[in-house]
């Protein structure tokens, strides 16, 4: 499956850095080359985003268990993903600003610090109230992470090799933490409970907060930006009841009279926010950088590539258990070796865009992300369809890297300084509501032909299954469509 959304980023801990080594644990001799500080650094802000994403999306299989453990409904279940992504999407712009005023170092210790006490309440719950509050409150601390961390990496990271090389390997751990939540909860929720998910985060967040006051210098702009009230208000109640939306509208349907008033909210209240953007003297989020095509078309295809990939991954957990009958400890091995394609291209993907340039790798990787996704709709049941879906599964991982890998890189590159911190902001906002707005619309629809299947007769099995296929051929088509769209947008800019 990331909100610094500053207008200026120069620093006087960055302006330090540029003539103190100490101060900039990535100054290296060698272009492209990091320091071993620098690699503790990008150690440490890897594995707090990592946590971020794993947090994401262990619980997905593991569900069904914590359901019946704290007499949950089946309907009040997917609370336990949408308490988590209502907060952790909602707030990721303004904790952005914030970090801009008071320190980016200290907004990541704070955050990373509530995540890690609210994980450990989510451990110990002993009612579904007490868990989906700890689940809130994770996403707050990881509203608070994302875009921090991400500031605090791109002005650790000077452009070019050093800092493709940077975003390459964060990227691939934010995908392979998603992946890779889906391995370890099954495994942890068979072997031991799902309680155990919980706990790990919270070994996790430990060893990150050991590290980061000893690693991470503080970074904020020189010149304090105020806070943009009625903007702040405006974005964040509309990605609030954008998610609320989409999430609900997944169990719920779309004719759901509490979807549609979300979703009208989210339209009014980001239509305000932006005329406020374009009035205010000090805006949140400045809107002349959207007219950058690099800017606008690359956080388009981040939102494609990272929507749709999550989707393939819900989808294909239905299909492998519900269609197949796989064991969760066997549905996350398949993603298991997702998530080692993941790992694996996420380090090709810098040489791939050092060689060809951003805006083509960012192409590729979403037409062989759409193409092999397109593959899916062979499967069947049976083992063969089990196969189909781990080989082809894994090689549209590979474009799915790239794309990530390349889209970091076009929305981030050319700018000056100060408008960096608000580039890395859209960035990591791109990630996170993509994470979160395209399971619930694949779902919806997957949801819609199971069930007219179900009234025609046809088996649980034989049902879910062509649910499933119409969801991955929507994938399929939309990702196909936004790397046209991206194409098209970043050939006319050059």
């Amino acid at each position: 499956m990331t909100m610094d959304t500053a207008a200026h980023e120069t620093t006087e801990d960055a302006v330090a850095a540029t003539s103190n080594p100490v101060a900039n644990p990535a100054a290296d001799p060698t272009a492209g080359s990091l320091s071993v500080r620098a690699r503790l650094v990008l150690f440490l802000l890897c594995a707090a985003q990592f946590a971020v994403a794993l947090d994401f999306s262990i619980l997905n299989i593991a569900l069904p268990t914590l359901g019946r453990d704290l007499h949950m409904t089946q309907a009040n279940l997917q609370w336990g993903m949408t308490a988590f992504a209502l907060p952790s999407g909602g707030f990721l712009l303004l904790f952005g600003r914030i970090a801009d005023r008071v320190g980016r170092r200290r907004i990541f210790i704070v955050g990373l610090s509530l995540f890690t006490a609210a994980s450990v309440l989510a451990t110990l719950a002993w009612s579904p109230t007490v868990f989906l509050a700890a689940r809130a409150l994770q996403g707050v601390g990881a509203a608070a992470i994302v875009p921090s961390g991400m500031a605090l990496l791109t002005t650790t990271f000077k452009e070019g090799p050093q800092r493709d090389r940077a975003l390459g390997v964060m990227g691939s751990l934010m995908s392979l933490g998603f992946t890779f939540g889906m391995v370890l909860g099954g495994v942890l929720t068979q072997t031991l409970s799902w309680r155990s998910t919980m706990a790990l985060n919270v070994v996790m967040g430990l060893l990150v907060l050991v590290g980061a006051p000893l690693l991470l210098t503080e970074s904020r702009n020189e010149v304090r930006p105020r806070v943009d009230v009625p903007g702040a208000i405006t974005v964040t109640g509309g990605l609030l009841a954008l998610i609320y939306g989409l999430s609900t509208a997944a169990q719920a349907g779309f004719g759901d009279t509490s979807v549609v008033a979300a979703l009208v909210a989210a339209v009014v209240l980001l239509t305000a926010f932006v005329v406020i953007e374009a009035r205010t003297a000090e805006p949140l989020v400045s809107l002349r950088i959207l007219r950058r095509p690099t800017v606008a078309f690359g956080n388009l295809g981040g939102l494609a590539t990272f929507s749709m990939m999550s989707s393939v991954v819900f989808l294909g957990t239905l299909y492998l258990q519900q269609v197949n009958g796989m064991s969760p400890v066997m549905t996350g091995l398949v993603f298991g070796v997702l998530g080692v394609s993941c790992a694996i291209s996420g380090t090709i993907a810098p040489r791939i865009v050092a060689r060809i340039g951003s805006a083509r790798t960012l192409v590729a990787g979403l037409v062989l992300q759409a193409a092999l996704t397109a593959v899916l709709l062979t499967i069947g049941q049976g083992s063969v369809g089990a196969w189909v879906f781990t080989v082809a599964g894994s090689l549209a991982a590979v474009g799915h890297l790239s794309a990530i890998v390349a889209y970091s890189v076009t929305a981030t590159a050319g700018l000056p300084d100060e408008e960096q911190g608000l580039a890395t902001g859209l960035v990591t906002t791109t990630q996170q509501v993509a994470l979160t707005v395209g399971i619930p619309l694949l779902s919806a629809l997957a949801s819609a032909r199971t069930d007219s299947l179900r009234t025609a007769g046809h088996s649980l099995a034989r049902a879910t299954l062509g649910g499933v296929r119409l969801g991955l051929g929507a994938d399929a088509v939309l990702v196909a469509a936004f790397a046209l769209l991206v194409g098209f947008g970043l050939r006319r800019r050059a």
